[in-house]
């Protein structure tokens, strides 16, 4: 059920700016942002075959893709991190330096967080019940974009908005546990506060430690 809400908002959040375009052929962006999108909706999709392995009772086949995932997670990871700084790095060729130090923050900092659940889900894979929190905690937080990308949004955004519609997929896994089993999992509290906190990143790009870090990084690349 939430894997299902995660690829929904993901195909909403993506369709007026990517996927529309690429269905009717005015798509323009690169190579490399359509290999991290074709990454994406792949993790998207093994999560979602993943969940109804171990739903319809198939284990030893969930098992046997999990072991795939985790090396798809993996390199998810790294294309995610070489798209960032490949657009960092384009932007500040283009001599867009602020517009660049700006649009690094949100991406860079996913790439950072969502190891860290990917990581918790990968430790407990052997108890299932924790496993499966994770991982959906992981994938909601690569929600973010989407979600950013929504109309309702507005600009400026409504940070509340934001936030409750990115933490969605976690609240609805919360009241089935609920429902069923007069329980709120402890994963999920620690999910959706990490999702309220880094909501609220905005104000790292004023410090003076993302501006050396920034410089740092384009002199790196550039």
């Amino acid at each position: 059920m939430a894997g299902t809400l995660i690829t929904a908002m993901a195909i909403i959040g993506f369709w007026p700016t990517y996927l529309q375009p690429l269905f009717t052929g005015v798509n323009e962006a690169n190579r490399v942002i359509h290999f991290h999108a074709t990454v994406y909706f792949g993790w998207l999709a093994l999560f979602v075959a993943q969940a109804w392995f171990a739903a319809s009772g198939r284990l030893a086949l969930h098992m046997k893709a999990g072991r795939i995932g985790m090396i798809y997670g993996t390199a998810m990871i790294l294309v995610g991190l070489l798209v960032t700084f490949s657009q960092f790095a384009d932007r500040v060729a283009a001599g867009d330096f602020q517009q660049a130090q700006a649009r690094l923050l949100y991406p860079f900092v996913d790439m950072l967080i969502f190891p860290v659940f990917f990581g918790a889900a990968i430790a407990y894979r052997r108890k299932p019940e924790i496993h499966k929190r994770w991982m959906i905690v992981a994938s909601t937080y690569l929600l973010v974009a989407a979600v950013l990308r929504m109309p309702i949004i507005g600009s400026p955004r409504s940070q509340a908005i934001f936030i409750g519609l990115w933490i969605t997929p976690i609240v609805l896994a919360m009241a089935h546990d609920y429902i069923r089993q007069r329980l709120i999992h402890p994963v999920y509290v620690v999910g959706i506060a990490a999702l309220a906190a880094s909501g609220y990143r905005d104000g790292i790009r004023e410090t003076g430690m993302w501006r050396v870090f920034t410089e740092w990084l384009a002199t790196l690349l550039v």
